[in-house]
């Protein structure tokens, strides 16, 4: 039971004291810091889903509470174009392969 209670005592100094302590603020500084997290947020989600060849507007997806886990979890484990296509030869191959054609 005591470590139990040493561990939501871990969590509790980790996760709420910082939000207490930005939520404790005025009203406008509180509203700075959420907007340029969910900025982030979007940003950062837009940035992975362009690498991964699909469209970025579907970081919107990240402003719905819930919905942003199960959208992590499942874009995790759909297909991803860039690991599937078959590898790029290297310059210096391609260039002697097209020297040889000509000859």
């Amino acid at each position: 039971m005591e470590m139990l209670e040493s561990v939501v005592a871990l969590l509790n100094a980790v996760y709420w004291q910082p939000w207490a302590a930005i939520m404790s603020t005025d009203p406008w500084t509180a509203n700075l810091v959420m907007a340029i997290l969910l900025m982030l947020k979007l940003i950062f989600g837009g940035w992975v889903l362009a690498k991964g060849g699909r469209s970025p507007l579907w970081a919107l997806v990240l402003l719905i509470n819930g919905a942003d886990i199960l959208a992590m979890w499942l874009y995790a484990y759909i297909r991803w174009p860039f690991v599937d296509r078959a590898p790029a030869r290297p310059a210096a191959e391609s260039t002697v392969a097209a020297d040889a054609g000509t000859d």
